[in-house]
């Protein structure tokens, strides 16, 4: 796995970068508050190695934002080893990194966003991530804008990406129970292995560009709406049905269960207040 080994070296690189440059970014929204970082490894002798760093930040614009990292490496317990392609045929050893970002905001005009870009390798290598954004209000310029910035980055990486990733995350983002979608979609891909690995790279780094690029005008724009109690009432409200995604349908959350990882790192994506 030493080819893999590198690979995933040179794009948890990638990946602490971004994080850097989006912490600054959200921080510069900011007053007074500033991420705090904490680092996690397991002790030796765990059938996961390697780590992560999370960093999160609550604050007047941001209520909540997380910028996670991390750099795994071990065994997957046999009855997860169905859920990661690959598994069977690596006895269940498996190296991930990735970078997950979630925000949820004060005003219930600024939409939550969030971001998930990975490596997984097992006895094959793939990418997956993409990036989604979920309104309570929604704002016909907002889904445009973002919309648009990935639709750029996908239609640049293969003639038709966009439709089929859109198509994807509109399905995945969707809770069956109540019969709507989590919030105004963006893309998802999963799996993704064009056998021109840098150029697979270069896409999945464009998606975290973009996000960096077309969120922080997104916040700009609404973070100083006027808004009321029952405006807040309905933030809680739609955060509770992301609760309920992220808990029965996330494959991050139960990717990050079966390897036992750190549970505050990928629990972050819950809100910090929230009704039903």
């Amino acid at each position: 796995m030493s080819g893999a080994e590198d690979f995933a070296a040179t794009a948890t690189a990638y990946f602490r970068d971004l994080q850097r440059r989006l912490c600054v970014a959200f921080e510069a929204f900011e007053p007074v508050s500033r991420f705090e970082a904490r680092s996690w490894t397991k002790p030796a002798g765990h059938r996961l190695q390697g780590g992560g760093e999370s960093r999160l930040m609550r604050g007047a614009v941001f209520e909540k934002v997380g910028v996670n990292v991390s750099h795994v490496w071990g065994v997957l317990e046999p009855q997860a080893r169905s859920q990661v392609a690959g598994a069977e045929s690596s006895d269940g050893r498996f190296l991930a990194c990735g970078i997950s970002l979630v925000a949820h905001m004060t005003n219930p005009y600024v939409p939550a966003v969030h971001m998930n870009l990975r490596y997984l390798s097992t006895s094959r290598a793939w990418f997956g991530g993409g990036s989604d954004l979920t309104p309570t209000f929604a704002f016909a310029e907002d889904t445009q804008e973002f919309h648009d910035a990935l639709r750029a980055v996908s239609e640049a990486w293969r003639p038709g990406a966009y439709a089929q990733f859109k198509a994807w995350c509109d399905r995945y983002f969707y809770l069956p129970h109540r019969q709507e979608p989590r919030g105004v979609g963006g893309i998802f891909f999963d799996d993704l292995m064009s056998g021109e690995s840098q150029a697979d790279f270069a896409f999945v780094r464009s998606v975290g560009e973009a996000l960096l690029e077309v969120y922080p005008r997104i916040v700009a724009r609404r973070k100083d709406t006027p808004y009321d109690d029952a405006a807040r009432e309905r933030l809680l409200l739609k955060r509770g049905r992301y609760v309920e995604f992220n808990l029965v349908y996330d494959r991050g959350t139960r990717f990050g269960f079966s390897t036992d990882a750190d549970p505050d790192a990928y629990l972050m994506s819950l809100p910090p207040l929230v009704r039903w």
